[in-house]
This record gives C-alpha cells, sequence and structure tokens, in this order.
C-alpha cells in the first residue's frame, strides 16, 4: 500500500509543479483552445468556409464600419467567411502538428536509442546519416519532397518527418550515451536483462521526459513548415482553408483589406508561441537539473 501512495504523492507534486510555471499554463491553454477549435469546428464556425458570394467580398470584420452581420471576422476575396476558415483551419494545424510530431518522435528516438546504446557501426551509420540529412536547407528539402510526393495532407506530414527525425536523433543519443553510464545500468546487466529490454524498460522511460519537451517544440516546427508549404501552393488544394493559404491570399488584397492576412499570420503566431511555451515550461518542471 505504501507504494501507490507514494506514487500519488509524486503525482501529486508534479501536478502543482506544472501548474505553477506560467509557460505551462499559458502554452497548454493554447493548445486547449486549438484542440476544441478544431474538434468543434462545425459547431463553432456553422458557416461553410469553402462557401462563396462575390456580392460580399472583402467586408470588414464585425467591430468597423460596414461590416455584414454574422460575418465576425469578415471576408475574403471570394466572400468567404475568415473566421470560419480560420476555425476549420485549425484542424489542419493540429493534424499536421500532432500526427508529424509523434512520427518524427518516434523515428528519431528509436534511431538515437540505437545509435547511442550500441555504439560502433550502428552509432557510425546513424551519425553519419544524421550529418548528411542536417546540411540541407529544410525547408528548401520540404519544398522538394512535397514537389516529388505530390500536394496533400500525408506529402506535408512525411515531409516534416523526414526532415526533422535528426532533431531527436541528435538530442536522444547524446542522453542515451550518459544514461547507460548510470548504476542502475549496470545494475539491469548484473542481474541479466538482454540489451533491447534495458534499452526499452530501463533507459527509455528517464528519458521521456525529454522526448515529450522536444515533440512539443517540434509541432510548433511542423505548424510552421505546414503554413510555408501552403503558403508556396505546395499542402492541400486551394479550396481548403489552411492559415498558410490564407496569407498568401490576404497578400494580394492587404491594402484593401489588412483582416485576410491578419487573422491567420495571427493564429500561427499564437499557437508557435504556445508550443514553445508549453515546451520551455515542461522542460524547466521536469528536467531536474534545471530545479536545482
Amino acid at each position: 500500500m505504501a507504494e501507490p501512495a507514494q506514487q500519488h504523492r509524486l503525482s501529486a507534486g508534479l501536478a502543482r509543479r506544472l501548474m505553477g510555471d506560467w509557460r505551462v499554463v499559458v502554452g497548454g491553454s493554447i493548445f486547449a483552445v486549438l484542440a476544441i477549435l478544431a474538434i468543434g469546428a462545425s459547431l463553432i464556425a456553422a458557416i461553410d468556409p469553402l462557401e462563396q458570394d462575390l456580392l460580399l467580398e472583402l467586408l470588414p470584420p464585425a467591430w468597423v464600419d460596414g461590416a455584414e452581420p454574422g460575418m465576425l471576422l469578415g471576408t475574403d476575396s471570394l466572400g468567404r467567411d475568415v473566421f470560419s476558415r480560420l476555425v476549420h483551419g485549425s484542424r489542419i494545424a493540429l493534424a499536421v502538428a500532432v500526427v508529424a510530431g509523434v512520427l518524427t518522435a518516434t523515428l528519431g528516438t528509436v534511431l538515437g536509442l540505437v545509435a547511442g546504446y550500441f555504439g560502433g557501426l550502428a552509432d557510425s551509420v546513424i551519425s553519419r546519416l544524421v550529418d548528411i540529412w542536417t546540411s540541407f536547407p529544410p525547408v528548401l528539402l520540404a519544398i522538394i519532397l512535397v514537389a516529388l510526393l505530390g500536394t496533400g495532407l500525408h506529402s506535408v506530414i512525411i515531409a516534416i518527418v523526414v526532415i526533422d527525425w535528426t532533431r531527436f536523433c541528435r538530442v536522444v543519443r547524446a542522453e542515451v550515451m550518459q544514461q547507460r553510464r548510470m548504476d542502475y545500468v549496470d545494475s539491469a546487466v548484473t542481474i541479466g536483462l538482454g540489451r533491447i529490454a534495458i534499452l526499452f524498460r530501463e533507459i527509455l522511460p528517464n528519458i521521456l521526459p525529454l522526448v515529450i519537451v522536444l515533440l512539443t517544440l517540434e509541432m510548433g516546427i511542423a505548424v510552421i513548415v505546414e503554413a510555408i508549404l501552403s503558403f508556396v501552393g505546395l499542402s492541400l488544394s486551394s479550396d481548403t482553408p489552411t492559415w498558410g493559404g490564407m496569407i498568401a491570399e490576404g497578400r494580394q488584397v492587404i491594402h484593401q483589406a489588412w483582416w485576410v492576412m491578419s487573422f491567420p499570420l495571427l493564429m500561427v503566431v499564437v499557437t508557435v508561441l504556445g508550443f514553445n511555451l508549453l515546451g520551455d515550461g515542461l522542460r524547466a518542471t521536469l528536467d531536474p537539473t534545471l530545479r536545482r
């Protein structure tokens, strides 16, 4: 009975530390709002984001003279509701952030574990691969990959995974090389645990907080990459509401209708800032060396 009680106290203490860090609270709140917008997009924004009405083109937001009732953030050059497109665009942003982030973290972490623990030939091959990969400009590589694979959400996700797995691999490899010198690893070897068991049952849980922090930061990067690819027309179709696509459309009418470009740009900035704050707060809370 003592062990569950101790685990409960540790969990309660961790929760208090997390809630006591303003970065975790602000970043987590932004992530929660984004998730609510994405999940409840059809309920929150009842107007069809694809519905066009040229009689309503470039109408200003609701608080500006000349606004149309019901068009909270105005309309774009095709008369489409900006608020509705923003909300539905959050689905694309969140899907790319979560799926690409998790896949990138999984691939990079596994390769980093193998390179850091086994060393030798495995470490040499993976390290050289990382060096080759990081020699290419990431955004340019993403554009080339999507151009080769074809436009679509799956191509964007694959491109992000291909260009960003090295970030996880390098950090995890360095951490595993430190962890394998720890006493708990020697104890696991002494009691007869196999190398795979030690790697995934002993070392991985100890570096998991670091992976979680990297994952939150990667999710912000994924949002930026998707916005860039949408901006240059290499993400989804032009009709599909994406924040990058909206920024590209708004750039053409920025002098007549500032709101078409400003609101999606603000959403990208706030979302990325939220992920970065969440990552910094989790790192300060979960990393014991930073709490000293």
